[in-house]
């Protein structure tokens, strides 16, 4: 299996319109079919999954009772065959040649263990003018057409791999498999309809630790789909609270926080006090902003 690639699509409740995009985007892979796997993992979801799959000669659909896709994933890692692991969101469509540019990477360099490249959007209704300013939230990212890399340095890298779409040399998972077995504080990530985040970077940070390098590469391209609701200020504005708290938090768990932490008594007073400071009331960015603020006052308060 040491050539054989596995692709991992996390699930929970899929649009049936955008998972057969995905699985679309899939099928025209320049990578043989012989070649890798296809793992959908089924995170519980409320009804059973539809999907189009008879293409594809080595495929199956696995479920993980465990709620959170930082579980979704894990069973995912353990199903999978391949020495090359590439997680897909649902609302992802690979370009055509994205598998078989991963493998040659990893092929070729055998320092990486973690890469990733552009997420490029695909709208589903028209874009507020605003939204540019928070697409690193909404999984999307364009770092230009230069290869970037990193190893670790007590910090985290611009240049890391997101979540949609990141490719994983199964070797430099072994540090973060055990700790997500062993440790009862796990980030979970997506839960349910929670919009915490950060297992993607818990998993970066992991495999930085590991002695792993990790970086993003301009040829592997992906586009993903953002429905209208994804685009309007109020879930904007809860999306960044929550992964403004996730975030301080998943530092906090690195031991790499730049910013002390805060009196649980101060929190409600810092946000009153940032109502004004950012003018939330003024509009749909100064809002989301403020939310932004809230969400990192709530990481920082000491439990």
């Amino acid at each position: 299996m040491a050539d054989m690639l596995s692709v991992i699509i996390p699930t929970y409740n899929p649009n049936e319109t955008r998972l057969a995009k995905t699985l679309a985007g899939l099928q025209k892979q320049s990578l043989p079919l012989q070649g890798w796997e296809l793992i959908i993992v089924d995170n519980n979801s409320s009804y059973l999954i539809n999907a189009d799959l008879g293409w594809h000669p080595n495929y199956k659909i696995v479920k993980e009772t465990a709620q959170g896709l930082t579980y979704a994933r894990l069973k995912g890692f353990k199903e999978a065959q391949g020495q090359v692991l590439i997680l897909v969101d649902d609302d992802n469509i690979l370009q055509e040649d994205y598998l078989q540019n991963a493998l040659n990477t990893f092929q070729e360099q055998p320092k990486l263990g973690a890469i990733g490249g552009k997420s490029l959007p695909v709208f589903e209704g028209n874009p507020p003018a605003w939204l540019p300013e928070f697409y690193s939230s909404l999984a999307l990212r364009d770092l230009g057409d230069e290869v970037l890399a990193a190893s670790w340095d007590h910090k985290y890298p611009a240049c890391a791999p997101i979540g949609a779409g990141i490719a994983i040399r199964k070797a430099a998972l072994n540090t973060y498999i055990k700790k997500i077995e062993t440790q009862k504080n796990v980030i979970t990530d997506r839960k349910g309809d929670s919009l915490s985040s950060g297992g993607d970077n818990d998993i970066v940070l992991e495999i930085l630790k590991a002695g792993w390098h990790v970086a993003y590469l301009p040829n592997l391209v992906l586009h993903h789909i953002i429905p209208a609701q994804r685009m309007e200020a109020g879930y904007m504005a809860r999306l960044i609270n929550n992964s403004s708290n996730s975030w301080v938090r998943l530092l906090q768990s690195h031991g790499i926080n730049p910013w002390p932490q805060i009196a649980g008594w101060t929190v409600l007073p810092r946000k009153v006090k940032a109502w004004f400071t950012y003018m939330a009331w003024k509009n749909n960015v100064n809002y989301i902003r403020w939310q932004g603020a809230c969400g990192t006052f709530d990481g920082l308060a000491k439990q």
